[in-house]
């Protein structure tokens, strides 16, 4: 399980609206669009990939009269934390579905690991956050003190050893962005991502809810064929279909 836009925050807001500020900050305009784009990676990661945007990089250089330097990233990533700790606390409401889906698994003696963009000082706040309103996983991995975070596997690698799980095959990963997908597929792990909720369709509940049918029918059409491109072997609208998806899996396997 990834954690915001797929077990809590929905359509991973808590990230953007500090990446947004951050960049603003020093009186660079990032898109939301474009804030969302590599959102799965560990976050300083996410921002040398924000930096490396050919607008990005073009405003920095006429604020500065310079290029952006590794020094920059840090920086930036310190301005990032600054803002997302103020904020993250409103951020760990597990989306609708999620903590009863979860718990159908746990009973089924599905272990449920957890792999993140987030540091370790970060869910040291979402977790108890989330755990509060009723949701909680078996293992949290984060990227610190491993080689890399999304899209390489080593999470999810670290996840299986904790969780005593010998086989790629008998193991989902499930996540609402880009890099999710390609985290499970470089792991080469049954790979799930997910539409509702999710970073790719950047909207609220609410947002969600009051689109006119065929719209919002076309924007899951237009994640869906994405993360089908990135590799996932299923995509679901939301998490409510997980458990058909891992009994598919399971009828495959044995």
């Amino acid at each position: 399980m990834d954690w915001a836009g797929t077990a809590v925050d929905y359509g991973c807001f808590a990230p953007v609206a500090a990446f947004l500020k951050a960049f603003g900050e020093v009186g660079i305009t990032v898109t939301m669009e474009e804030a969302r784009r590599p959102m799965g990676m560990a976050k300083i990661d996410h921002i040398r990939e924000l930096f490396k945007l050919p607008g990005v990089t073009e405003q920095f250089q006429k604020l500065y009269n310079r290029l952006w330097t590794e020094e920059d990233v840090v920086a930036m990533n310190r301005e990032f934390e600054k803002y997302l700790f103020a904020s993250l606390q409103e951020y760990t409401t597990p989306i609708p579905g999620v903590i009863e889906t979860i718990g159908e698994l746990k009973k089924a003696g599905i272990k449920i690991g957890s792999t993140t963009g987030y540091t370790r000082a970060m869910m040291d706040v979402v977790l108890p956050g989330a755990a509060a309103k009723g949701y909680t996983t078996d293992n949290c991995v984060t990227p610190d003190g491993l080689p890399a975070g999304r899209p390489q596997p080593f999470m999810i690698y670290k996840n299986m050893t904790d969780l005593n799980v010998p086989s790629v095959t008998s193991v989902v990963k499930y996540g609402d962005t880009i890099a999710d997908i390609k985290e499970g597929v470089n792991a080469g792990v049954w790979t799930v991502g997910v539409i509702l909720g999710s970073n790719e369709m950047g909207l609220t509940q609410e947002e969600t809810e009051k689109l006119p049918s065929d719209e919002l029918n076309k924007r899951m059409a237009a994640v869906r064929k994405r993360m089908y491109m990135a590799g996932a072997h299923y995509v679901v609208n939301s998490i409510a279909e997980l458990p058909e998806i891992i009994e598919i899996i399971n009828h495959k396997i044995n």
